[in-house]
Parts: C-alpha cells; structure tokens; sequence
C-alpha cells in the first residue's frame, strides 16, 4: 500500500521530565536532531499498527536512552510537515532510568528549567507543551 501526499502522518511523544538530581526542581528534556539542526521535545512515527501510547514510549526511549513512566494525556499536534498533514500525541512521562548515548537521530540532550526548554525550542507549537506539563505535573 502506498501512501497518498494527503495521508496524516502518525506520531507520538513525551514532555520528558525529572526532578533535578541537584536541587530537585523539575527539569525537561530537549533532543537535538542534526538533520534538522532543531531542538524539540522526543518524538518520531508511529510503526503499523502500534499504539500511540506505546510508540511514544518507545521514541523516548530510542531517542534519549531513557525509561519513562507515562502520566497526563496532553494536547496532540497538528501541523503541515513536508507538505503532508502530521498528528502527533503527546503525554507527560517522568525519566525514571536511563542516560544519554548519542545515536543516528539525536546527537545532544538538554536537560533545562521549564522557562529555559520554552526558550531552546525551535518551533512554538512545541512550547505550549511545556505549559501543559507544568500544569499536569502540579494536578494533586
């Protein structure tokens, strides 16, 4: 089956967070990507089949060495990505195990205060994510 230019592109992602290991503030993790020279939030294309959840995981893991546990649903994405329509989940996901290894679609992590992340972002539809992470992490 071959996919038409009109087809959504399915994906899914995480806002990453930790608590500081040094002041125990919460702290996100940004990915750079060299092909696109971009820093965003861990994500990537859904395989056949796959649950968004779980394909979300999965991308955080390949992409920054870490096991995350999920938490809050937060607002998918929509937007136009080389001509094509693209969808992405996100949820909130605590790093709960893991460190960083470079690899073939990440070359660097970040891992920064909540204001810092909204201003390393390269696109601004990325950064009312960080808004909706603050607002899930502090939910009783």
């Amino acid at each position: 089956m071959t996919e038409t230019n009109d087809t959504t592109v399915q994906a899914a992602g995480c806002v990453l967070w930790r608590r500081s290991p040094y002041d125990g503030q919460l702290e996100l993790c940004l990915v750079h990507r060299p092909k696109y020279d971009d820093w965003s939030h861990p994500k990537g294309k859904l395989k056949r089949g796959e649950d968004a959840l779980a394909g979300a995981l999965r991308e955080v893991a390949e992409e920054t060495g870490y096991t995350a546990e999920p938490g809050a649903r937060l607002p998918t994405l929509h937007y136009l990505a080389n001509g094509r329509p693209k969808q992405v989940c996100y949820w909130a996901a605590q790093a709960v195990a893991g460190a960083f290894a470079p690899n073939d679609e990440v070359d660097r992590v970040l891992w920064l205060s909540p204001l810092a992340a909204r201003n390393r972002l390269t696109q601004p539809r990325d950064r009312t994510l960080v808004d909706d992470l603050l607002s899930a992490v502090r939910r009783p």
